[in-house]
């Protein structure tokens, strides 16, 4: 079902993970664009700090702000409660927060692995199924899954499960929702550079450095711009676009993927030389 162009104007946005990065830009893209926004994130001074900014910026929007741990079920549920009770109708809802957690399944707990699935799958499934009753025909829905949602390499099980989840979760959903009115979007970012590989759990047994070491090769992987992402996510929800891949770290893979199943091994191996070879030194870090 063809479905006509996404309205911004006039409508409202919820959105998670926006005290920074793609979820910061997505706020401030969306009041540009006219929307009231519900915006929810843990970093609740962080998160003032962006309300307070688009406020000044947009004074004709309005701005609600909810602080929330969203590897906490209950609390997911009581805030989809507070949205629905100050809320008469959603337009789009961003299922954008995400954390991630590095290191081999042996070496990782078991409750790291479950506050991945409870952030990145779970919250997104509780806050789809209080808030879709009040998202109309002409309202739209989007999941960020990632690169990982695509491939999964090594020292990623906990992560990959869950962006494959929340993009099978999607794919479903856009069927079932199409027909009603409602668009879906399923994003897979391939390295925006975000605060996710600084704020990744890395598995127990690693000394502080080793930590530190392992978060910063992550983070160095992270390029591309939070602004052009958001942007990109804003105009795939503009045109109803079923799937969005951003960058090439996420086009790539993606082809490789699709060409050659069960080869990414390879092409991981491959890109950790590249990647040594531009930083002129020999780097033991993992493609993730």
């Amino acid at each position: 079902m063809s479905l006509p162009p996404f309205t911004f104007t006039g409508g409202t946005a919820v959105v998670t993970g926006a005290a920074g990065g793609m979820g910061e830009h997505l706020a401030r893209g969306l009041a540009e664009r006219g929307c009231a926004l519900v915006l929810v994130d843990r970093d609740g001074g962080r998160l003032d700090a962006v309300a307070a900014s688009i406020r000044s910026a947009f004074p004709s929007q309005t701005v609600g702000t909810h602080v929330v741990d969203l590897s906490d079920g209950a609390a997911v549920v009581a805030l989809a409660e507070e949205i629905l009770e100050t809320t008469p109708s959603i337009s789009l809802l961003i299922n954008n927060a995400g954390v991630a957690l590095a290191g081999r399944f042996e070496e990782i707990a078991l409750d790291d692995f479950d506050w991945v699935l409870n952030v990145n799958f779970r919250a997104p499934v509780l806050l789809t199924h209080y808030l879709l009753p009040r998202i109309g025909p002409g309202g739209h829905l989007v999941n960020v899954s990632s690169l990982f949602g695509l491939v999964a390499p090594r020292g990623q099980t906990a992560y990959s499960s869950s962006k494959f989840a929340i993009r099978g979760f999607t794919e479903a959903l856009r069927n079932e929702l199409g027909p009603r009115g409602i668009g879906v979007t399923s994003v897979h970012p391939g390295g925006v550079k975000t605060g996710i590989a600084l704020n990744a759990r890395v598995a127990g047994g690693l000394s502080t450095t080793e930590q530190e070491k392992s978060k910063q090769e992550f983070n160095r992987l992270l390029t591309f711009p939070a602004d052009r992402a958001a942007e990109l996510i804003l105009d795939a929800v503009r045109h109803r676009r079923h799937r969005l891949l951003i960058g090439a770290s996420a086009r790539i893979p993606d082809i490789i993927a699709r060409i050659a199943p069960g080869s990414f091994g390879t092409f991981e191996r491959w890109a950790i030389k590249a990647a040594a070879l531009s930083n002129g030194r020999k780097s033991k870090g993992r493609f993730r």
